[in-house]
């Protein structure tokens, strides 16, 4: 059970580790863009490509899905980046139903893993397989397998990798739970946790009153979607909004705060508490995404301002 390409990656083990899979579950197709154009989950075209028996349900509560759920006989479910399952679904196989997060569990809860430990600043995640039970990300987990963050990942490098790391981990988890070796151990309790809720366009504004190092984090953690963002007033005084994509961060004792500086050829950069933040990658509304150098080229920023 899975939607996006982070689920493709674990259906892949699964089929090449030699495991039978009775049935593909992903979300109905959706029409998308100004055509209207019909367009598949990952998962969905994977599974046709694969000659897979596909469901599609709108309701995973529909007693008609259920039905042919439970007619599939499947020993176990494995869920992957899908939707919060209803007990009557994640209780149906007699061995349950495990799923793989990317976190390591019992930090970053939620929609939004991989972005919050990036953006939070930290150093390590990792992958998560455990149990569902009634609780949100809450059981037994049954294996864990942590990577480092590096200076220079963003959410689709971290991403690509977390994917890998969790295909292996799934058929790993997979053969324990078959052979009688594996057993879920409850999550151990902590008091600080972070939360990894869904991020919504509001959340994505950069609050230029951060530390220099918290920014870049920020935007890392949102690169590139769904992407941090920026407004500026040109010299006419219309509002400018962009995406960004990628900064870096300049120590320095005289950075005015909310100054817009400029060479007009290779730096853009905003001024902050405690330094400058230079803006490196964006994309201006309605445009493509292009390097400061060619932004740069197309518009003279000298008497913009920032809009915070």
């Amino acid at each position: 059970m899975g939607t996006p390409d982070f689920a493709v990656a674990s259906l892949d083990a699964i089929i090449t580790a030699g495991h039978e899979v009775v049935s593909v579950v992903t979300v109905p197709d959706r029409q998308t863009g100004r055509g209207l154009k019909v367009t598949f989950s990952p998962v969905k075209q994977y599974a046709l490509d694969h000659n897979l028996p596909l469901l599609q349900p709108e309701k995973l509560r529909d007693p008609e899905f259920q039905e042919q759920l439970r007619a599939c006989q499947a020993d176990i479910f494995v869920v992957v980046a899908f939707r919060m399952l209803p007990q009557s679904v994640w209780a149906m196989p007699p061995m349950g139903t495990f799923n793989l997060h990317a976190s390591i569990l019992p930090q970053y809860r939620g929609a939004a893993p991989i972005n919050w430990a990036i953006i939070n600043g930290e150093k390590e995640t990792g992958v998560t397989t455990f149990m569902l039970n009634e609780h949100i990300d809450e059981g037994g987990i049954l294996m864990q397998e942590r990577t480092p963050i590096t200076p220079d990942d963003n959410v689709e490098s971290l991403h690509d990798r977390l994917a890998a790391i969790g295909s292996h981990l799934v058929v790993q988890t997979l053969q324990g739970l078959t052979d009688g070796t594996l057993k879920p151990k409850p999550q151990q309790q902590t008091t600080e946790l972070h939360p990894a809720p869904k991020i919504f366009k509001p959340d994505c504004a950069i609050d230029w009153t951060l530390p220099g190092e918290r920014i870049v984090d920020f935007v890392r953690g949102l690169a590139p979607y769904p992407a941090a963002t920026m407004q500026m007033q040109d010299a006419k005084g219309a509002m400018q909004q962009f995406k960004v994509f990628e900064v870096a961060f300049e120590p320095s004792d005289k950075s005015l705060f909310g100054e817009l500086i400029t060479d007009r050829k290779n730096v853009q950069k905003v001024g902050i508490r405690g330094g400058y933040i230079h803006i490196l990658t964006l994309q201006l509304s309605g445009k493509k995404k292009i390097s400061i150098k060619e932004f740069l080229r197309g518009y003279d920023t000298t008497d913009w301002k920032l809009v915070q």
